[in-house]
């Protein structure tokens, strides 16, 4: 019954960490070290209670020990050591040998078999040893010569049944509240790597809308600039009047093209700098958009105009910018028309150029163009699609879905 006792200091078992437990604990002691301690409170504690070492018989010290050396298994088998630990502190107990800590290796196999998650066969064992006790110690004491001083009382058996089942509901319960810590600290770094993921994705996908915005306007004005210096060169001698125009058309693609890289890249100012002055570009900005595309261009607008959300303004303004540049780019100077049409649904574009031979002076894109377009549009919730026309020209046509009187 004593050995029921020994529940409560199961944690020192030395199994590995267990699946509940916390990553961050300390490594639980080895099984040996664990053995060598419950013999020296055993033997020891015995000692000091008989007074000297003439008490010690060979039986006596056999009983002693089975119990620790039994615990160098206990990660293997973590009940047997309860059933060989109980068996011998109830032989000690009966043989009448001199008091002690003698359950001392029946407490830590208690404690252990709980926390390996075996409270039901520890429990099972705890039982069945406290059962033997009472047939050995009173039911059959006669028969196996028990004398009657070493027999336990109704009172004994009693208290020793209400701390084992302390021990092992106390024991349980400490494990449980460990797993519940544990799966905490498990959830509580979850969420900090998915807080930290989030981020992540965050700043990816800004440096990504920064590099497309970067894309959209070094690329368009720049290939204007090509087209508009390769026609100032062309009449330079010929026509001087018609080359300054295309100077002027230069000076103005060249400070429009700063003034939006500027804008763009003020998004990485500090909070603490000035905001760019300049508006955002948009559908307001669409006429010297396509007056300025180094093309035939025109505009036609169908539905009734009105206000739309900024991000659905400046997509449907980039989408057409890169759709220009890219017929500039593959299609030289043919007829381009930019229809924009609004609808309850949303807005509508639709970027549709004639047949025509591609400029071999006008550098190439990047190949993120449509991919360019097409991911503003989606990110909108809309859709954005690319194809050949059956004239032989080409046309993109986006849907940007925007509700009817949505403010900017």
């Amino acid at each position: 019954m004593r050995h029921q006792q020994g529940r409560q200091r199961g944690w020192h078992h030395g199994g590995g960490p267990p699946s509940w437990g916390n990553p961050e604990r300390k490594k639980p002691d080895s099984p040996a070290g664990v053995a060598v301690f419950a013999a020296l409170v055993q033997v020891l504690g015995v000692r000091a209670v008989a007074g000297s070492w003439v008490a010690f018989e060979p039986l006596m010290i056999v009983l002693l020990l089975a119990g620790p050396v039994v615990l160098l298994v206990r990660r293997l088998f973590p009940v047997l050591p309860v059933a060989v630990a109980g068996a011998a502190a109830i032989a000690y107990t009966l043989m009448g040998f001199p008091g002690g800590p003698y359950f001392f290796a029946l407490i830590v196999a208690v404690i252990n078999g709980v926390r390996a998650d075996r409270a039901i066969r520890v429990a099972a064992v705890a039982g069945g040893g406290l059962l033997a006790y009472v047939l050995a110690g009173r039911v059959f004491a006669d028969q196996l010569g028990v004398s009657p001083g070493n027999r336990p009382s109704i009172t004994a058996l009693a208290i020793i049944a209400l701390v084992t089942i302390v021990m092992v509901v106390g024991a349980e319960g400490t494990r449980n509240r460990e797993i519940r810590i544990a799966e905490m600290l498990r959830a509580a770094a979850e969420e900090e790597r998915a807080r930290e993921e989030q981020d992540k994705r965050q700043a990816s996908e800004e440096r990504l809308s920064i590099a497309r915005e970067l894309h959209d306007v070094i690329g368009h004005h720049l290939s204007l600039i090509n087209v508009q210096a390769g026609v100032g060169l062309h009449l330079m001698d010929s026509r001087p009047e018609q080359a300054r125009s295309a100077l002027a058309a230069i000076k103005t693609a060249s400070s429009e093209a700063l003034r939006e890289v500027r804008a763009v890249l003020g998004a990485l100012a500090e909070e603490d700098e000035s905001a760019p002055r300049a508006p955002a570009p948009g559908l307001a900005r669409l006429d010297a958009l396509t007056e300025d595309a180094g093309l035939p261009c025109r505009t036609v607008v169908l539905g009734t105009p009105r206000p739309v959300p900024a991000g659905v303004d400046r997509a449907a303004y980039r989408i057409v910018q890169e759709a220009l540049t890219n017929v500039r780019r593959h299609a030289g100077s043919a007829a381009t028309t930019v229809t924009v049409g609004y609808t309850p649904a949303g807005l509508d574009l639709r970027v549709e150029n004639q047949p025509g031979v591609a400029d071999p002076g006008v550098p190439r894109g990047s190949g993120i163009g449509l991919p360019g377009m097409r991911a503003r549009a989606e990110a909108l919730g809309g859709t954005l699609a690319a194809e050949p026309t059956a004239s032989g020209g080409y046309m993109v046509v986006a849907h940007l879905p925007t509700p009817e009187g949505t403010a900017a």
